[in-house]
């Protein structure tokens, strides 16, 4: 989808994102269906969820229900207790509540990166500037970084985010795309915010949920700014039943990595250079990405292009044998 945005300098502007298959429909009007949609970095093999009990949709979630979501993503996350939890319907939620808490302030984001975070802040009156490092950002109140970074896939030290932040200041740190990779789990502490992303790890984005790892009192501003209710009940029954399965969480780390590997190795033989990425999607560039673009939609296969760097397109991975086939069709 497209949503308005606003730039660091505070004009707004269309923000981009993947997923928008009417807008590829747009785009390509002959095009074959089914589109395949390799424009976002969900898992494209979601959980398996169990039947949900009619009373999920049927009822109000109670606060019983809420501390149990809320448990399972302390343990998963590895947060001290629940009570550093704010759950929420999707990470996108988050970014734009968290600024809108806080004081005005300077705040800087470490980019090239999901353009969300920057508009968010400055939508609310904050000062934002964007950085290419951490080392950059010294002197700013808020930092901001995603990590692994979309769509490069960078991995931010903790401590160079925190020491850019100093006494007093506060790193909102967004880990959406690092369950399934090699990447320890950051515990939130004073002076951190560390978001999660549900959606994209367990293949369920329609769902919406997330969550914010915070000390325990901005985590209860948070949840009193969402509003009751604001996680649905189906989305808390499928929270309760994903978080705790580890073993789920190691098989599909180990299967996305090897799509990973195998899609490299397609953008390599159509000879894209890959710039980064994580299991879930690559980011590459190529001599001629628009030409590459267009081919792909008329053939019906969405990628996420980027207007600031058009030699780049970012590919998700297919979600099965038919996918991947036509892809390889194309890219050969």
């Amino acid at each position: 989808m497209e949503g308005r945005g606003v730039r660091a300098d505070g004009s707004e502007d269309a923000i981009p994102h993947g997923g928008d298959l009417d807008a590829a429909r747009r785009l390509f009007p002959d095009a074959p269906e089914p589109w395949i949609d390799l424009s976002t970095g969900i898992n494209p093999v979601p959980y398996p969820l169990p039947a949900f009990e009619a009373s999920a949709l049927q009822r109000l979630p109670s606060p019983a229900d809420l501390a149990r979501l809320k448990a399972a993503a302390a343990a998963a996350y590895g947060a001290p207790g629940p009570d550093h939890v704010a759950a929420a319907p999707g990470t996108q939620i988050l970014i734009e509540t968290l600024p809108r808490l806080l004081e005005r302030a300077r705040v800087a984001v470490v980019g090239p990166t999901y353009a969300e975070h920057a508009a968010a802040w400055a939508r609310s009156g904050h000062a934002v500037r964007l950085v290419a490092e951490p080392a950059q950002a010294e002197g700013a109140d808020v930092v901001v970084a995603v990590s692994p970074n979309n769509p490069d896939g960078r991995i931010f030290s903790l401590k160079a985010l925190m020491r850019a932040a100093g006494d007093g200041g506060l790193v909102v740190l967004d880990q959406a795309f690092a369950d399934l990779e090699p990447v320890e789990a950051v515990a939130p502490g004073p002076g951190l915010v560390v978001l999660r992303s549900f959606g994209k790890t367990y293949g369920l984005a329609g769902l919406r949920l997330g969550f914010a790892l915070a000390e325990p009192e901005l985590a209860r501003r948070i949840e009193a700014a969402l509003g009751p209710w604001a996680v649905s009940g189906p989305a808390i029954a499928a929270g309760c039943a994903a978080l705790p399965d580890t073993a789920w969480l190691r098989a599909a780390a180990g299967t996305r990595a090897q799509d990973a590997a195998r899609l490299d190795r397609m953008i390599g033989r159509a000879g894209g250079r890959i710039v980064g990425g994580t299991s879930l999607f690559r980011t590459a560039d190529f001599d001629d990405a628009p030409g590459l673009f267009r081919r792909l939609g008329e053939a019906g296969i969405y990628v996420r292009r980027f207007p600031e760097s058009p030699e780049q397109l970012r590919f998700g991975l297919p979600p099965d044998k038919t996918a991947w086939c036509r892809l390889s069709r194309v890219l050969r």
